[in-house]
């Protein structure tokens, strides 16, 4: 896989276990659901993403 693919996968992941969290165990965690939105949208202006920093240091391949 590579880095555009393993980046949408975690994103996807994180988006519905916190979503899963909020709805069984703390509306809270929908503040890490935000996180990660938010993260998404600036990534679209910038450029960067941390995400994609850390899966290049763990040398995941580019798209």
């Amino acid at each position: 896989m590579t880095v555009n693919r393993y980046l949408r996968l975690i994103a996807g992941f994180f988006v519905t276990f916190s979503v899963l969290l909020a709805h069984f165990h703390h509306p809270s965690w929908l503040w890490f659901t935000a996180f990660v939105g938010l993260n998404l949208f600036q990534s679209a202006f910038t450029d960067w993403c941390p995400m994609i920093t850390l899966l290049r240091k763990l040398g995941v391949k580019e798209g």
